[in-house]
């Protein structure tokens, strides 16, 4: 009978450990803000690994998830309502939701995983005491131009990705359906509203750092090797998955409620 209620509480101890141990995190690298020597080399680095290099697998993305909003909102209204709807649907879900979230996941298994195997290997290794040791700050060495880079790049990528997925619904819709391109546009724009837009950016800026701040989390507290930063990078793309989804739920909740 105390079993279950002893693993609950280490449970519940270890979430409260891990809650308490992120703040702190996030508390030095506010203050390693000020150290703009030690990183501001690197920002322009990590822009490239976060955004740059991954913008064809956004692209990819968001072309079929304009095809399938537009394609489903086709099929559901053809017999029901004007076909110029699909144009407010695909404006609705792909601004308001699918282009944010759908970016913010991909860069939670591409960018964050990368980054806690990154930061876990040097951790393994004792590179970050080396750079203790040097006298670098290693929360600005290495997470501020992360974090720096993940909050300008991932609401570049999740405007890039609603763009995309807007012109790949129109081009889906006009094809396949008896619409032309100034229905679909009208119907985008007669229920377009001041939160499709302020929403997802947003959005985006709270999830850039969600990503980079679990990632840099799970890396610089890597533990045994070679498994525990394989761990670590489980752990920081599903962790990031889980913060996004929440945010997302609280956000929409907070601007549209």
């Amino acid at each position: 009978m105390l079993i279950p209620f002893k693993f609950l509480i280490n449970r519940v101890l270890n979430f409260v450990f891990h809650v308490g141990s992120f703040g702190k995190l996030c508390y030095q690298t506010v203050l390693a803000v000020r150290d703009y020597r030690t990183y501001s080399d690197k920002i322009i680095t990590q822009m490239m690994s976060i955004g740059i290099r991954s913008l064809p697998v956004v692209g990819y993305i968001s072309i079929f998830m304009g095809m399938v909003m537009a394609l489903q909102a086709i099929k559901q209204f053809t017999q029901t309502v004007p076909l110029y709807v699909a144009g407010t649907v695909v404006e609705k879900a792909v601004l308001q939701e699918l282009a944010t979230a759908m970016t913010g996941l991909v860069l939670s298994g591409r960018v964050g995983a990368s980054i806690a195997a990154e930061i876990g290997t040097m951790k393994v290794t004792e590179q970050i005491d080396a750079l203790q040791s040097m006298a670098f700050n290693p929360i600005a060495y290495l997470v501020v131009p992360r974090l720096i880079a993940g909050l300008v790049m991932v609401p570049v990528l999740s405007i890039i990705a609603g763009g995309i997925a807007m012109i790949s619904g129109w081009l889906t819709a006009i094809s396949l359906a008896d619409i032309t391109t100034i229905e679909f546009f009208k119907g985008a724009k007669m229920y377009a509203a001041w939160h499709d837009f302020a929403l997802p950016v947003s959005k985006s800026f709270l999830f850039g750092a969600s990503i980079i701040m679990v990632a840099c989390y799970q890396g610089l507290n890597t533990r045994e090797g070679a498994e525990g930063v394989g761990r670590a990078a489980t752990n920081a793309a599903v962790s990031a998955c889980l913060l996004i989804l929440t945010l997302d739920f609280v956000m929409a909740k907070i601007i549209l409620g």
